[in-house]
């Protein structure tokens, strides 16, 4: 999806996302002259992988409301330590970061919480659950903090994935509909659902 307008791009019809899938289509739009400067997207490692093998210079831009959906699941809606309902604030804020100000109020707030809490977790036997959690978000965060915010250099980038996602659940809602299509209409469904879309006919 283009963010400037909504408009659908492209579309593959893969049974799971992943390297293997988007790796032939992004080389396909490639050659089809598509370079894009930034791309928002989720975590999933493959196609950040492919995204990233194919356009070099590509700057991937992680979707901050994945990032802090992902690491609020993981400390769980009412964490057992003080550092996971700390860290939890901390990711409560993510999505409003509108400035550089607030991005560095950002950083060092959650660097202030990893020197205070890195010894608390790693004393923490590795089989609890509390370890695991704290553990999982640190990960998530640290690896995801060169791309978050991208969006803040360029407006025309958005900070999260929310209006491919958006489109996306009512393309499900209505594809369900249509359940007993053979393979080959499913495509033809999508390709068409997606055409229409862009030509603002439903």
């Amino acid at each position: 999806m283009n963010a400037n307008g909504q408009a659908i791009i492209s579309t593959t019809y893969a049974y799971r996302e992943g390297f293997a899938s988007v790796h032939p289509w992004f080389l396909g739009l490639r050659q089809k002259g598509l370079d894009p400067k930034f791309t928002s997207m989720d975590g999933e490692r493959g196609v950040m992988h492919a995204a990233r093998i194919v356009w070099p210079k590509n700057k991937i831009q992680r979707c901050l409301y994945h990032i802090q959906q992902e690491g609020m699941r993981w400390l769980r809606t009412y964490p057992k330590t003080d550092a996971g309902k700390e860290l939890r604030a901390i990711l409560g804020g993510l999505c409003d970061i509108k400035s550089f100000k607030e991005r560095n109020q950002f950083i060092q707030t959650y660097k202030t919480w990893l020197d205070k809490y890195r010894d608390f977790i790693k004393s923490l036997p590795r089989t609890t659950v509390a370890f695991k959690d704290l553990k999982r978000t640190v990960v998530l965060i640290n690896n995801a903090l060169p791309d978050m915010f991208h969006y803040l250099q360029d407006s025309n980038v958005p900070a999260t994935t929310n209006s491919i996602e958006s489109f996306y659940s009512r393309l499900k809602a209505d594809y369900r509909r249509h359940r007993g299509l053979t393979q080959i209409n499913k495509i033809h469904y999508l390709k068409w659902y997606c055409y229409f879309k862009n030509t603002n006919t439903f």
